[in-house]
């Protein structure tokens, strides 16, 4: 009975894109009594690993928390696998505003102690007694109430791209730091004023709704689904957005547009943006918002020392990634003195700029060109402009159509005209063997080589 991943991302890639299906990228919660969460966690993996359902779940004694990505074809059945539990049947699906078929490249569902880790301890109140659930219209409405105070239960660099207009935005990198700092900030309201409180897709604030109320807040009001849910009935209805700006998610995509509003800046030269990354250091790998300008300059990459990192030999690279003061910082999330332009905390509603329409998008484009994984990218000499690649599978000749293909690079289409193959020039590469040629562009450790076949 297979309870974990055989597949490498890489390889999942390829599949999916080889298959031609539409995946829906989705989201759900529920909190419940589970007894036994290892045994639920493996029941789970086999009755979804048959579906070639991917994602990041967590369970704990107390529920589900899950990001996914479901071929669309076996939605209905993903759907009676979640009806076999009491506690599931007829959950809500908050299925993403922006489709990829890549969201997800394995399925990883993991036991922990809380499935968000909110701090708090449950036995010291009454976690059923949530807030009143409304829907978007309601929201809205409620939020033209000048008695309320709408909060934001989200992260900094979640809000900083996109919140509710007027909401309270605490600075904050997780959801335990938020809620004392809330209590504290609001403590002259607590009876008279309506609490209105929202967050991604709603799980953060079944919690917080219970514990403000536990708190003695009156009134207090959570957005039903947060802000994917939200997004789908304004959408539906016709509602006007009271959200601007965009969503952060947390797959590879990093965000999805609600409106076309952006309020936030590029964090090295200030210019309109929201579009997050990670930094290419991958010790460092920070989250930051860059401008295409400025991921050109600095080779997608937070600083100029982590610019000259990049550079060095893979296996000093690989040193610098080891000891604690690493982990601290590759998860801290956006807060660094080389972002010059980062804004957290109190964080305005105005936009400055607007965004691009977006051409139509085809959910088969990736497949449309037939390609074959049969490399990866180990090395690029920037003085001389030279990539060097690691031929796993297949052969390549002078001739061949190839596509380089990673988060940073994108997908970059070269036909090779000549090739060193271990060291001498050569007109046939097979597996095994280590080649190099000239590329007008850097390519990354992330990157991939695929070969063109039609």
């Amino acid at each position: 009975m297979q309870l974990y991943n055989t597949l490498s991302a890489e390889e999942r890639a390829r599949l999916i894109d080889e298959a031609g299906k539409e995946r829906l990228t989705l989201s759900f919660y529920a909190y419940a009594k589970i007894e036994d969460p290892k045994k639920f966690r493996d029941d789970l993996f086999v009755a979804w690993n048959a579906l070639d359902a991917l994602g990041r779940i967590y369970v704990a004694h107390e529920g589900i928390n899950a990001q996914m990505s479901v071929p669309a074809d076996n939605f209905d059945a993903f759907r009676e696998t979640l009806e076999a539990y009491d506690f599931m049947r007829g959950i809500r699906l908050n299925v993403a505003v922006e489709q990829d078929n890549h969201s997800f490249l394995k399925l990883t569902i993991k036991v922990r102690n809380k499935i968000v880790a909110d701090g708090l301890n449950d036995e010291t109140f009454d976690v059923t007694n949530k807030g009143v659930h409304l829907k978007a219209k309601e929201f809205n409405e409620l939020l033209e109430d000048p008695n309320t105070i709408v909060v934001d239960f989200r992260n900094h660099y979640e809000s900083e791209v996109g919140h509710f207009e007027g909401a309270i935005t605490p600075d904050v990198e997780n959801f335990r730091e938020s809620l004392p700092i809330i209590n504290e900030q609001l403590q002259d309201f607590k009876e008279d004023k309506n609490l209105l409180m929202y967050c991604t897709g709603g799980i953060r604030c079944e919690k917080a709704s219970a514990y403000f109320k536990h708190q003695g807040f009156k009134n207090v009001f959570q957005l039903e689904g947060g802000i994917i849910e939200y997004t789908r009935q304004i959408k539906e209805e016709g509602i006007q957005s009271k959200f601007i700006g965009k969503n952060f998610v947390f797959d590879h995509r990093l965000g999805e547009r609600i409106t076309d509003d952006i309020i936030a800046q590029c964090h090295q030269c200030g210019k309109p943006c929201d579009n997050h990354t990670n930094c290419a250091n991958d010790a460092c790998h920070l989250l930051f918002i860059q401008c295409d300008e400025c991921k050109t300059a600095m080779e997608n990459c937070c600083s100029t020392e982590c610019q000259e990192t990049i550079h060095m030999p893979w296996e000093e690279q690989v040193k610098l990634r080891k000891g604690l003061q690493v982990g601290n910082k590759v998860f801290r999330k956006g807060k660094s003195e080389a972002l010059k332009f980062k804004k957290s905390g109190d964080l305005p509603d105005v936009p400055l700029a607007k965004a691009a329409k977006p051409e139509t998008k085809d959910i088969r484009q990736k497949i449309k060109i037939k390609k074959t994984l049969i490399g990866k990218a180990e090395h690029y000499y920037s003085k001389s402009k030279i990539a060097q690649f690691l031929i796993e599978n297949g052969k390549l000749a002078v001739g061949d159509k190839v596509l380089i293909s990673g988060p940073t690079t994108g997908e970059q289409e070269v036909t090779i005209s000549d090739i060193f193959v271990n060291g001498s020039f050569n007109n046939l590469a097979k597996a095994g063997d280590q080649i190099t040629f000239g590329l007008p562009f850097r390519v990354r450790l992330s990157d991939k080589l695929y070969k063109i076949t039609e």
